[in-house]
């Protein structure tokens, strides 16, 4: 989980700040 949740995190910082509310979003659901 923590190595999923810091390459997402790489993913959210290269993409615009709504995409990162998403990606964090999609990821509250997962836990």
């Amino acid at each position: 989980m923590a190595k999923k949740a810091k390459k997402s995190a790489k993913k959210g910082k290269a993409k615009p700040k709504k995409q990162q509310k998403n990606t964090a979003k999609k990821i509250s659901k997962e836990k």
